[in-house]
C-alpha cells in the first residue's frame, strides 16, 4: 500500500504535486491503472488509480473513499519542550505519530534548551510518519507556545503534568489515572524539568502530577512512553 498525503484533494480526479508525481512515477515506477492511496489527514482514506503517469503532474482517479479510517477511540494531546538536539525531538514526532496522537504542542518553559523551532521542517517529519505508518489522520502540530498559555487554554478532559520534583507532593503513575476513551492532555518538560512555579501553576489550574515509572527518562523518551501508555490503556 503506497500512501500519499493531500489535504486539498479533489474528487473524482486529483493531480499530485510535482514532488509527489516524481516519487510516484520515477521512484515507484507506477503506470496507468496502478493503485495508490491518498489521505486528506482528516480521517478519509481514498483508494485511487493512476490515470496519467506524468512525472511532473501525475493524475489519479478516486475510486473509493473510506471515512474515519482506523479512527482512534481516544484523543491525546502532548505538550513537550523541544530538545536542544533537534533530532531527538523529531524522533518523538515520528514515534508518537506511529503509535497514535491527536495534537502536539511544542512548549517554551523556564528551563527550555530550545526556544526556536522550524515548524515547516517538523511538519514534514510528522507527514512522513503519517505516510509510513499508513495513517488517515494527520496529527495537528502547533507553533511553539508558552507552557503557561497551554496550561490556561480551554481543555475538556484529563490534564496531567509529568515532573520530577518530589518536594511538591506525590505523583501517581499515569497508567493508574487514565480512563479509557477520555480526552487527555499531558505536559512533558525539558531536561532540567519544569520550574517549581510552572508545576505549582499547573496544579492550581486542574492538572494532576504524574510519574512515568521509576526510570529516569529523557524528555523525548518520556513523551513516547506517555503516548504508548495512553494507547495501551485505550486498547485494553
Amino acid at each position: 500500500m503506497q500512501l500519499f498525503y493531500a489535504p486539498e484533494i479533489t474528487l473524482p480526479h486529483y493531480t499530485l504535486s510535482e514532488e509527489e508525481s516524481k516519487h510516484c512515477v520515477r521512484v515507484l515506477r507506477m503506470e496507468p491503472g496502478d493503485e495508490l492511496h491518498i489521505t486528506d489527514g482528516r480521517g478519509t482514506m481514498h483508494r485511487c488509480k493512476v490515470v496519467d503517469a506524468n512525472a511532473k503532474r501525475c493524475v489519479v482517479e478516486v475510486v473509493e473513499s473510506l471515512h474515519e479510517y482506523q479512527k482512534m477511540d481516544y484523543e491525546l494531546t502532548i505538550a513537550i519542550a523541544p530538545t536542544k538536539i533537534i533530532d531527538r525531538f523529531e524522533w518523538f514526532l515520528e514515534k508518537s505519530t506511529e503509535v497514535g496522537i491527536s495534537e502536539i504542542y511544542p512548549i517554551e518553559c523556564d528551563h527550555s534548551e530550545r526556544r526556536q523551532l522550524k515548524l515547516d521542517r517538523e511538519q514534514k517529519v510528522v507527514t512522513s510518519a503519517v505516510k509510513q505508518s499508513l495513517k488517515a489522520y494527520h496529527p495537528l502540530l502547533h507553533p511553539l507556545t508558552s507552557v503557561r498559555d497551554v496550561i490556561t487554554m480551554p481543555f475538556e478532559g484529563a490534564k496531567f503534568i509529568a515532573h520530577c520534583n518530589s518536594e511538591l507532593g506525590e505523583r501517581e503513575y499515569l497508567g493508574r489515572l487514565l480512563k479509557k476513551g477520555e480526552k487527555t492532555l499531558i505536559l512533558i518538560g525539558p531536561e532540567g524539568d519544569f520550574s517549581e512555579e510552572e508545576i505549582t501553576f499547573a496544579l492550581e489550574n486542574g492538572f494532576k502530577a504524574i510519574s512515568l515509572g521509576k526510570e529516569r527518562l529523557r524528555t523525548e523518551t518520556a513523551a513516547v512512553v506517555a503516548t504508548v501508555v495512553t494507547s495501551t490503556i485505550n486498547k485494553l
